[in-house]
C-alpha cells in the first residue's frame, strides 16, 4: 500500500489528496474488510489528525495576515542588503533562519516563517525553490531533536527514560548534523551561483534578476518572473506599497507574534486553540473593517484549504494503516528477521532501521509500537534503553520526507513545489545527515556498536 502510494505521487499519476484517500481504501477492500469497518478506521484517523488540521488552517491564516500587514518586510529587506543578490548566501541564510526558528520544536511554525521570509528572495533572484524546501527541512530535522521536540519526547516516553538523559549525549551529533546542513546549503548555493552566472564581487542583484528573467521559460528551474513578485506578500523593494500593509502596526504585530510563540513554547494552551485566538486578534487589530476581514480570509483560503484537505486525507491513510493491523504486522515481521546473534548490536540496527520505518509509518507507530519491542530485545543483551532511545532518533531527517508528515505538505505547498520533486531532490541529503548523526553518535558514545 505504501509503495503504491509513493509510486503514484512521485510519478505524478495522482495528487496526494486523491492517493491518500483511494489507495488505502482500495487496499482495505482487497483485504476483504467491509465498508463499515473502513469507515470507522478512517474516521478514527481523521479524529487523530483533526487538531493538527485545525492548527495548520489557522496558523496559515495568522501568518498570512502578518505577511499582508508587513511584519516580515524589514527582515526581507535587510537580508536582501546582506546577500546582495548572492544565491549562495541566500541558501546558507535559509539554513540559519530555519535552524533558529526550529528551536521552538514545531516544524509547521518553522516552515511558515522561513518560507514567508525567504521565498520572495528566491523568486526575485530566479532561484530554484527546491533549495529552500531542502535546507529548511534538513535544519528542522536536526533541531527537532530537542527535549521539547516530538521525536525525543516520544522515545523517552515509550521507554520510560529521562528526556535529558537522551538529549545531552546527542548534542555532539546535533552539532555535527547542523554543520552538515550548512555544508549542504553552501554546496547548493554554489550550484545556484553557477546556474545564474553570479560572480562574487562582480555581479549585482539587478544582474542576477535580469539573468533570472532571461531563464524564466525554464520549467525545471523553479524561476518566477520578477513581475510576479507583486503577487507575493513579502516585497524586498521598499518603494513598493500594498494596500494591505500596516507599517504603523509593525511593533504591535511583532509583540503579538512574540507572545504567540512564547505561549506555544510554554504549551499553556493547545496549539490549535492558540492559533485560532491569535488569528482572531490579528485580524481585528490590523483589519477592523468587516469588508477587509473578508478580503483577507478570501485571499488566504486557497492555501488553507489545499493544506488542510491533505491533512484530513492523511487521516484516512493512517487510520486504515493502523486499523487493519498493517503497522503491527510490519513491526513484528521486522523484529523476527533480526537473528539473536545480532542482539548486542541492537542500537546501530535501530539507528539504521529508523530511516525506512519512520518514513513508511508515523512517529507514533514507530516510537510506541516498534521501539519498545526493539528495546526489549536489546535489553536481553545488556543494551541500555536510553541508548536505544538515542539511536532511534537518527532517522528523523528522512522521516520528514514522509507523506505521513502533515507539515511536509505545508512546506511544499507554501513554497509552490511538487511533493515528488521535493522528495527526489532532498532524499540523498537527508540520508547524508542521518549518517552524520549516526556516525557521530556512535563515535561519541551516545549509543554503543556492540561488537561491530
Amino acid at each position: 500500500m505504501v509503495a503504491l502510494f509513493m509510486a503514484l505521487i512521485m510519478t505524478k499519476r495522482l495528487t496526494p489528496v486523491v492517493a491518500l484517500v483511494l489507495v488505502p481504501i482500495a487496499t482495505a477492500l482487497l483485504l476483504g474488510i467491509s465498508l463499515e469497518q473502513i469507515g470507522a478506521m478512517a474516521l478514527e484517523g481523521i479524529k487523530t489528525l483533526a487538531p493538527t488540521g485545525v492548527m495548520l488552517m489557522f496558523a496559515i491564516l495568522y501568518f498570512g495576515v502578518m505577511i499582508d500587514a508587513g511584519l516580515f518586510d524589514p527582515v526581507v529587506r535587510r537580508i536582501v542588503r546582506i546577500v546582495d543578490g548572492d544565491p549562495m548566501k541566500v541558501v546558507v541564510g535559509t539554513a540559519g533562519l530555519a535552524a533558529f526558528i526550529s528551536l521552538d520544536g514545531d516544524g509547521s511554525t518553522t516552515y511558515m516563517i522561513t518560507v514567508a521570509a525567504m521565498l520572495p528572495l528566491y523568486q526575485r533572484l530566479g532561484m530554484n525553490a527546491l533549495n529552500l524546501t531542502c535546507v529548511t527541512m534538513l535544519a528542522s530535522g536536526v533541531m527537532n531533536l530537542t527535549p521539547w521536540g516530538g521525536p525525543l519526547a516520544r522515545a523517552a516516553s515509550a521507554l520510560h527514560v529521562e528526556p535529558s538523559d537522551v538529549f545531552v549525549p546527542m548534542l555532539p551529533s546535533m552539532a555535527a548534523g547542523l554543520l552538515g546542513v550548512f555544508a549542504i546549503a553552501y554546496h547548493l548555493g554554489q550550484k545556484e551561483r553557477q546556474r545564474l552566472k553570479f560572480v562574487p564581487g562582480k555581479s549585482s542583484t539587478a544582474a542576477v534578476i535580469a539573468a533570472a528573467q532571461n531563464q524564466s521559460n525554464s520549467s525545471k528551474s523553479g524561476i518566477v518572473d520578477d513581475g510576479l513578485m507583486e503577487e507575493t506578500a513579502l516585497l524586498p523593494d521598499p518603494d513598493t506599497a500594498r494596500a494591505s500593509a500596516r507599517p504603523k502596526l509593525l511593533w504591535v504585530n511583532f509583540l503579538l507574534t512574540l507572545c504567540l510563540m512564547a505561549a506555544l513554547i510554554a504549551q499553556a494552551v493547545p496549539m490549535a486553540v492558540l492559533f485560532i485566538i491569535g488569528f482572531s486578534v490579528a485580524l481585528l487589530i490590523n483589519y477592523p473593517r468587516m469588508a477587509d476581514q473578508r478580503e483577507r480570509l478570501v485571499a488566504h483560503a486557497p492555501n488553507a484549504v489545499a493544506v488542510v484537505s491533505i491533512i484530513f486525507a492523511a487521516g484516512i491513510f493512517t487510520g486504515i494503516l493502523n486499523g487493519t493491523g498493517m503497522v503491527t504486522a510490519m513491526s513484528n515481521s521486522l523484529v523476527a528477521t533480526i537473528p539473536d546473534a545480532l542482539g548486542p548490536t541492537m542500537a546501530p540496527i535501530t539507528a539504521a532501521i529508523s530511516l525506512p520505518f519512520t518514513f513508511f509509518i508515523s512517529n507514533d507507530a514507530f516510537y510506541f509500537g516498534v521501539l519498545p519491542i526493539l528495546a526489549d530485545a536489546g535489553s536481553q543483551f545488556d543494551v541500555a534503553k536510553v541508548e536505544m532511545a538515542r539511536a532511534s532518533l537518527v532517522g528523523q531527517p528522512v522521516h520528514l520526507l514522509s507523506p505521513l508528515v502533515p507539515s511536509t505538505f505545508l512546506l511544499v505547498g507554501l513554497a509552490g513545489v511538487e511533493m515528488g520533486d521535493h522528495q527526489r531532490f532532498t532524499f540523498k541529503w537527508a540520508v547524508l545527515i542521518c549518517l552524520i548523526l549516526g556516525v557521530v553518535g556512535a563515535a561519541t558514545g551516545a549509543f554503543s556498536l556492540g561488537y561491530l
